[in-house]
């Protein structure tokens, strides 16, 4: 199978990042953002999708995290979009549902080469933010990011949660772990684009 590894690097007005990602990893990170809670998110990430990423951002945190949180994710959903290549052999759909603590988030994707992001909590999910720094907005303007530069179809749902650190963290290893089993090589159909169209970037 060929090395499933991209390097993106983009440079605007805002921020300067290179990431790094290699698919058939072992769960390996080093990312430096300059945002210690997404950096935090990113390695678990990695760890729970077995994927290795480095990720090195300087962005213009004087002003807020909005940019160098924005950046970051179309950075890495462009590596995973060229990592896959034509995306021959992959199973495309992954699912999962992840528990963490009071919180529990379920994840359905498409690597369908046609992006969408739809997060929808239920109506008992009360949220109270007490960490001003990185907020569940800050967490799904990321995902939404992530996914659209990836091409993936991502459904994501809330079902229970108080504590916004166990609502996020559940989010981004919830996504991993879908992730992983979308990414993975399905032996059964050799090295075909899991398509009837036979192209997943349309």
């Amino acid at each position: 199978m060929k090395n499933r590894i991209a390097e993106i690097k983009r440079k605007t007005s805002e921020t300067d990042i290179i990431v790094r990602l290699n698919i058939d990893g072992s769960g390996k990170s080093n990312v430096k953002t300059g945002i210690g809670f997404l950096d935090h998110m990113i390695a678990g990430f990695a760890k729970h999708g077995l994927f290795d990423i480095d990720v090195k951002a300087k962005g213009d945190l004087e002003i807020d995290i909005h940019h160098t949180n924005e950046d970051v994710a179309i950075c890495l959903g462009k590596a995973l979009d060229k990592a896959l290549g034509e995306k021959k052999g992959i199973r495309r759909f992954g699912a999962f549902i992840l528990p963490m603590d009071e919180a529990l988030v379920q994840t359905a994707l498409d690597i369908s080469g046609r992006p969408s992001f739809y997060f929808t909590t239920s109506p008992n999910v009360k949220i109270t933010e007490r960490d001003k720094s990185y907020l569940l907005n800050d967490a799904k303007e990321f995902i939404k990011s992530f996914s659209h530069h990836a091409g993936i179809n991502l459904n994501m749902q809330l079902v229970s949660a108080t504590d916004p650190h166990h609502v996020i963290e559940a989010a981004f290893k919830c996504l991993a772990k879908a992730l992983d089993q979308a990414c993975q090589i399905d032996p059964r159909v050799k090295s075909a684009v899991p398509s009837t169209k036979g192209k997943l970037k349309e």
